[in-house]
């Protein structure tokens, strides 16, 4: 059984920065690329980062020179350091797998299995 569980989200003035972790269970971590998402009010579910088992990474335009997405495999743990954030970065933050390729990372072919709670960050002054 797939569980995922994020944390470390909260209220941050614009320019401050955050770290959320998500700690993974099952096999969902073992063999994937791992990718945090967003979900704002009222838009689309992003993906604003990837990472493969062996450390290449991506990130969306969005959030390119701000975020930094890394994993711990012997954790099973993935992180988003988020660095100078804006009002606009403003959602529920979770974790799932991610499809990455030489053009990038996405949301995986095959679509998802459970998710987790998310973790709120709220980006305001």
């Amino acid at each position: 059984q797939v569980q995922l569980v994020e944390s470390g989200g909260g209220l941050v003035q614009p320019g401050g920065s955050l770290r959320v972790s998500c700690l993974a269970s099952g096999s969902i971590f073992s063999g994937n690329a791992m990718g945090w998402y967003r979900r704002a009010p009222g838009k689309q579910r992003e993906l604003v980062a990837g990472i493969t088992r062996g450390g290449w990474t991506n990130y969306a335009d969005s959030v390119k020179g701000r975020f930094t997405i890394s994993r711990d495999n012997a954790k099973s743990t993935v992180y988003l350091q988020m660095n100078s954030l804006k009002p606009e970065d403003t959602a529920v933050y979770y974790c799932n797998a991610a499809y990455c390729s030489s053009y990038g990372c996405y949301e995986p072919r095959d679509g998802f299995g459970s998710w987790g709670q998310g973790t709120q960050v709220t980006v305001s002054s």
